[in-house]
């Protein structure tokens, strides 16, 4: 059975370009499978790339804003969870 980790929230979604800013309070990379969750978002996806300050990074740490593309829309306050099987 998988499990999820709480690693961070959805502090803002820049809607034209399909991007949401996570606020970290866990390690994340790409290639991790993550679910983002809320009142009305409730979808699972792998991280395909993220940037901070506009530079793309492969791994992000706990107290960073990592933008990536979502795969749906995503509100305020959504929580992320790192899904591990």
């Amino acid at each position: 059975m998988a499990e999820e980790k709480l690693i961070g929230k959805i502090t803002h979604y820049f809607g034209n370009i399909g991007v949401g800013v996570i606020e970290l309070s866990g390690a994340l990379k790409v290639g991790d499978k993550i679910r983002i969750k809320g009142g009305t978002t409730d979808f699972e996806q792998v991280v395909d790339s993220m940037q901070v300050e506009h530079q793309n990074i492969d791994a992000a740490k706990a107290g960073d804003a990592a933008g990536l593309k979502v795969a749906d829309k995503v509100r305020t306050g959504d929580e992320v969870y790192q899904v591990t099987e």
